[in-house]
């Protein structure tokens, strides 16, 4: 069993789940192998699929959780979504029941499925010994006597809560009742092993991976077929780089057991090569261009704090590939719509000007890159500006469900505010000749209930890493300002 499939299970909780699941020389030992996990609403609320994620566990429904489940399935929310999900779920659960309800209802769907535990849903009044203290009105104290009833029912076998609120799990701890998160949704336990897009090479690399290597020239750039150990490490699409007496920046293309071929970048360092008046100006944001202006690769994704270039650089691309290369016909931008204070209320206006204050990034970005060309003159660069603007559209992430987008150069920004499922909604929109570019700073989530683990943008960026038509790249240099790069450390 994976990390992933045992979502709810510590290592050393899952290692004495695989040495129980090992032996099984009698029915009773199975049985206390196996746990039960009793679910929040919340949990069913966030992630739908939860009732099929708990490998050979058993899951137990309150009917509190049923009622809270109820009164939440009205509405066109994600919460509501995801509610009615989960009641469809149940119903074609309890629908294929042969047996009595009490005994359990299994939960593996088809051969290939998972889930091989049992349902059990709360067919009688199950009241724990809860202290006077706590309200029993409250649907979470209820969740909790049913949570405390069970653990004196069930006896050596462990009862575990699981939810996604963290007061809710406080107090069950506070009660001497096992307690924990929801955890299958998260892509990565630590984000520090997060993909970068880099990689640094040895110092000793060409003597270990220099014999018998080929080089050739082609279109401009430089080729290496290289032979070694690390070569099984590589991904495509990778940047690898060596700094020194003879620097080193290439990308990976190709990838044969011990062999990889090698690719040198285009210096977007060097003025002649400026993308929009632009130019890199640090090793991660030459990489960036490179992918950015790489017409093979359909989706990036750039990670980096406030003021390392993402935003910049992928409008300066787009601007490029736009109006003067014309791969695409136009540029659309979307972001999540999260404040980060209080909301000022309703906004007027269309689906375009209701979206203008959110994009506030655009339009400094975009004062930026109308002021590169020092020769245009006043009258020069508003014409710029508008043609900039009738290039470049406005959408809100509500209307995008069922669209399809043909040849243009789609941008997600604040991407980390994104579910995975939010997110695989909004890639699947790109059709024939449409590029996806994510960006997004994973320490800045303002959405409830997504970490640094669950986002949908650390979700892409792990299941695409390897992927021959995308490209990551996590920018570490901030260039905006000195205040700025040191009020990103120190505070």
């Amino acid at each position: 069993m994976s990390r992933h499939s045992e979502p709810h299970l510590r290592d050393d909780d899952a290692a004495g789940a695989r040495r129980a699941g090992a032996r099984k020389p009698r029915v009773r030992a199975r049985a206390l192998a196996t746990k039960l996990f009793v679910l929040d609403t919340n949990v069913l609320m966030h992630d739908p699929t939860s009732l099929f994620r708990f490998e050979e566990h058993d899951v137990f429904l309150p009917m509190q959780t049923l009622e809270e489940l109820d009164n939440h399935k009205k509405g066109l929310s994600e919460v509501a979504r995801n509610a009615r999900q989960a009641s469809r779920f149940l119903d074609d659960i309890v629908s294929r029941a042969t047996g009595r309800i009490e005994a359990g209802i299994a939960l593996a769907r088809h051969d290939a499925d998972t889930a091989t535990g049992r349902l059990y849903l709360q067919t009688e009044v199950l009241n724990g010994r809860l202290p006077a203290s706590l309200a029993t009105g409250k649907a979470d104290n209820q969740i909790l006597g049913v949570v405390m009833a069970l653990a004196e029912r069930e006896g050596a076998r462990e009862v575990i809560l699981v939810s996604k609120d963290i007061n809710m799990r406080i107090k069950a701890h506070a009660l001497g009742l096992a307690a924990e998160d929801y955890y299958n949704d998260k892509v990565l336990e630590d984000t520090d092993v997060l993909y970068t897009g880099t990689r640094e090479l040895a110092p000793d690399f060409w003597d270990q991976h220099g014999k018998d290597v080929e080089s050739w020239k082609k279109d401009g750039r430089t080729y290496y077929r290289v032979r070694g150990p690390l070569c099984q490490e590589l991904l495509l699409n990778e940047f690898v780089y060596q700094e020194g007496e003879r620097p080193l920046h290439a990308a990976v293309k190709e990838v044969h057991g011990r062999s990889a071929v090698l690719e040198t970048v285009r210096d977007y360092t060097h003025a002649k090569n400026a993308v929009w008046g632009i130019t890199a100006r640090n090793r991660e944001q030459n990489f960036a261009l490179n992918l950015l202006m790489n017409p093979d690769v359909d989706f990036v994704t750039l990670l980096g704090q406030a003021g390392t270039g993402k935003t910049l650089l992928t409008l300066a691309s787009g601007l490029m590939q736009t109006l003067e290369v014309k791969h695409y016909s136009e540029i659309i931008m979307t972001r999540v719509t999260v404040p980060l204070g209080e909301d000022i209320g309703f906004l007027p206006g269309t689906e375009e000007e209701k979206m203008g204050p959110w994009m506030g990034a655009l339009e400094d970005n975009l004062d930026v890159l109308n002021n590169t060309d020092d020769e245009a003159g006043d009258w020069g660069r508003a014409a710029t500006r508008d043609l900039i603007r009738s290039r470049i559209k406005i959408k809100s992430l509500n209307f995008m469900r069922g669209r399809t987008f043909i040849n243009k150069y789609l941008i997600i920004d604040e991407a980390q505010n994104l579910t995975p499922k939010q997110m695989k909604t909004l890639i699947t929109r790109a059709g024939p000749g449409t590029k996806v570019v994510c960006l997004g700073n994973i320490a800045q989530i303002d959405t409830p209930y997504l970490t640094e683990g669950s986002s949908g943008l650390t979700y892409v960026v792990d299941r695409f890493k390897g992927w021959s038509h995308s490209g990551h790249v996590t920018l570490q240099r901030g260039e905006r300002s000195r205040l700025a790069d040191h009020a990103a450390e120190a505070l």
